[in-house]
């Protein structure tokens, strides 16, 4: 989702669903919807070491490639320079990897996570 959703759309719902998904796997949510003039994050969390920037996409239809392809080279770029401005606030760079959470339904059985979907 690129911009904030409003707490009862599907955007946020989604948003929800994954960060329990993802809670449930172990990971620690540190923060939902970081923003910065570069863009926006949905979920930033803490896998062990590593700190994980997370992108979630729900997508009922797989026209044009579904949620995975929504994630556009374009789009990385600013989600990669979101995480950087996200690590310049920390004290120390922890190892960090890029996430995808797709859903294609709002169900947990429409959950697809994807560690690592792109790097720097």
């Amino acid at each position: 989702m690129s911009t904030t959703a409003q707490p009862n759309t599907p955007g946020a719902q989604a948003e929800r669903l994954a960060a329990q998904f993802l809670q449930r796997r172990g990971l620690k949510l540190l923060q939902q919807n970081y923003r910065c003039r570069h863009g926006e994050i949905d979920l930033i969390l803490q896998d062990g070491d590593t700190l994980v920037f997370a992108e979630v996409r729900l997508r009922s239809r797989a026209d044009f490639g579904g949620a995975a392809a929504s994630i556009t080279a374009a789009k990385q770029g600013r989600l990669i320079h979101t995480a950087q401005h996200y690590l310049a606030t920390l004290a120390r760079t922890p190892p960090c990897r890029f996430d995808a959470v797709l859903l294609d339904t709002l169900e947990d059985t429409g959950v697809e996570w994807v560690r690592n979907a792109f790097t720097l």
